[in-house]
């Protein structure tokens, strides 16, 4: 039986990136497969053979890990940033592996965020085609009404398309603002803020509760933990 995988993959179960970003550092001439620089499409057994990535060697076995963090608002979803606005690295000085985030939350959201070096879940978790739920709880200005419901609900038409139905739950209103869980099966950016804003409602705030079947739970803000066993089974099964 082959043990030899793609140099992409075995760069991305190693936790320093995903495929794709894999395969632009061997297009880049960052990746070396013993000793010479490596092509796409190279296969490799990590106990045979020598994959460096800018000099380092990656190692067999590496230590999986899969954190939750509830972020906070005012805190961006990289491990750096060039104009030096706090990140969630802040939250990960106790953490000894390098994880990199599971999609992004911006600067004005808060809630769910998970963190793994396992490149290959996290590539399928992303991947459009899966339709990962993920599930925010929005408060908006105004009562939302039956008509704003339903166009959220079948979608809503955005700048780069029509956005899949998405799901309300949980809905409750006062005389100026109204709440809710929006679930939705999509990734794009600033979603749920610009679908609210297409049916003529200002989000004022925004937490992301579930993604998959993992939930936030109690969870207080600015704490991680690492999933448990369960969580982690029906993750990889999604």
């Amino acid at each position: 039986m082959e043990q030899k995988q793609r140099i992409q993959k075995l760069i991305a179960q190693a936790g320093l990136a995903s495929r794709r970003q894999a395969e632009i550092w061997i297009s880049q001439g960052r990746v070396t497969l013993n000793a010479n620089v490596a092509k796409l499409g190279d296969r490799a057994d990590l106990n045979e053979d020598r994959v460096c990535v800018d000099g380092k060697e990656l190692t067999a076995g590496q230590k999986k890990v899969y954190l939750l963090l509830n972020k906070p608002v005012g805190y961006v979803t990289t491990l750096s940033d060039p104009q030096g606005r706090p990140t969630i690295l802040h939250f990960l000085t106790d953490i000894d592996e390098r994880l990199f985030p599971v999609g992004r939350l911006d600067l004005n959201t808060e809630g769910l965020l998970l963190l793994t070096n396992d490149g290959d879940l996290a590539a399928r978790l992303l991947h459009p085609r899966h339709k990962i739920p993920k599930t925010y709880r929005v408060k908006v200005s105004g009562q939302l009404s039956s008509v704003a419901q339903q166009k959220l609900t079948r979608g809503v038409e955005l700048e780069d398309g029509l956005t899949a139905p998405a799901k309300i739950e949980h809905l409750r209103s006062s005389p100026r603002n109204s709440w809710f869980d929006l679930t939705i099966f999509e990734g794009r950016n600033r979603q749920v803020r610009r679908m609210c804003r297409a049916v003529g409602y200002s989000v004022s705030s925004l937490k992301r509760v579930r993604m998959a079947n993992i939930e936030l739970g109690n969870l207080a803000s600015g704490k991680t933990r690492m999933l448990r066993s369960d969580e982690l089974e029906n993750l990889k099964k999604m």
